[in-house]
């Protein structure tokens, strides 16, 4: 798209078009509902050519970079970790409790 017009109305017109453009991180994310077992619910956004998961946890928002595991996923920061096994078994570890198995809603 060339935007170089000379004219106020020319630049305004070519601002709006590029605004309707949509973001291709957004529609190359994903998001997940979580409930665990203690009581404990979050939300997880991944994104495309971003390794972290991005948590809102307790009412904050973490990024956890993913850290090497064996099996599965791994994400670890500031006292939370999240599993994900290949299985697709997800647990959370975070604020000195135990670490407790959840299940996407």
């Amino acid at each position: 798209m060339n935007c170089l017009g000379n004219t106020i109305f020319g630049a305004a017109l070519c601002a709006a078009a590029i605004a309707t453009i949509p973001s291709a991180a957004f529609a190359q994310s994903t998001f997940r509902n979580y409930r665990c077992a203690d009581g404990s619910q979050f939300i997880v956004g991944f994104f495309q050519y971003d390794s972290r998961a991005h948590l809102q946890l307790d009412g904050k928002a973490l990024t956890l970079p993913k850290r090497v595991a064996l099996s599965g996923s791994r994400y670890q920061a500031k006292g939370v970790t999240l599993r994900i096994t290949k299985a697709g078994v997800t647990t959370l570890k975070h604020a000195k409790r135990r670490a407790t198995t959840c299940e996407q809603t």
